[in-house]
């Protein structure tokens, strides 16, 4: 079983989210509240077992479909970072192709 970065938080508990969602929604069970969010019933289920974090796009979800803070939900799982760290390889800019780099010299051609 692979861990997310999140799940080795001592205090990380996605059950206490999504009970809580059950509860404030008054939904009856997790394949209620994957209806509810728009997930497949799988996506609750892995997320209980803490095989699947509870990403960025669900956690926006969960906010616009029960109004509570981004900062609610989090602190009800028990995410204590102050902010989310990308990958380095995350917002950079791709590489353009061979063919559209400048010439190895360093100077555009025309400047010679």
């Amino acid at each position: 079983m692979t861990e997310h970065a999140l799940s080795s938080q001592e205090s990380y508990d996605p059950n206490r989210l999504l009970d809580t969602l059950l509860e404030r929604m008054n939904l009856k069970n997790d394949a209620a509240l994957s209806r509810m969010l728009e997930v497949a019933p799988p996506v609750i289920s892995k997320i209980r077992h803490r095989r699947l974090p509870i990403g960025a796009s669900l956690l926006i979800r969960m906010h616009e479909t029960t109004g509570m803070s981004i900062r609610e939900l989090r602190d009800l799982m028990g995410d204590r970072r102050t902010k989310y760290r990308l990958s380095d390889a995350q917002g950079k800019p791709k590489a353009p192709p061979a063919e559209q780099q400048p010439p190895s010299g360093g100077q555009p051609s025309h400047f010679h």
